[in-house]
């Protein structure tokens, strides 16, 4: 199968999964999924993930986190920059999701960060997407 934006397949099987209650869900891997996926584990959006091999790409096996109240922890996602329009913010632009609690995700020249990581390092780059 191909999807033409990986990282909003990404993002969409990982809110669709929540949304059916599932414990865990299986992602095509790639690095940039991998760095996707320790940045949600750092900030608490789920629970754990680990890359199982097999004879194509390889699986990211992600462990999905929900409150006490069986709520998913992601409430909500969003994809910024997509293959038809790319968008770049410098560190002075970052914005800020739902006034500092959801994180922004950033590929910069020092790797995959959130938009805190990015403000202190005062490196921009391109705006992937919002997690809250």
């Amino acid at each position: 199968m191909m999807v033409s934006d990986p990282i909003g397949d990404f993002i969409n099987r990982i809110r669709n999964a929540q949304k059916a209650r599932f414990d865990k869900v299986d992602i095509p891997a790639s690095r940039m999924k991998a760095n996707l996926c320790r940045i949600l584990k750092e900030e608490g959006f789920i629970k754990n993930f680990k890359f199982i091999r097999d004879d194509k790409q390889g699986i990211l096996r992600i462990n999905v986190k929900y409150a006490e109240s069986r709520e998913g922890a992601v409430t909500g996602a969003k994809r910024i920059s997509k293959s038809g329009r790319r968008v770049y913010v410098g560190h002075e632009e970052i914005p800020k999701v739902l006034n500092g609690m959801g994180i922004s995700i950033l590929s910069t020249s020092k790797g995959v960060m959130t938009d805190r990581q990015a403000r202190t390092q005062g490196v921009g780059g391109e705006l992937l997407c919002a997690v809250w």
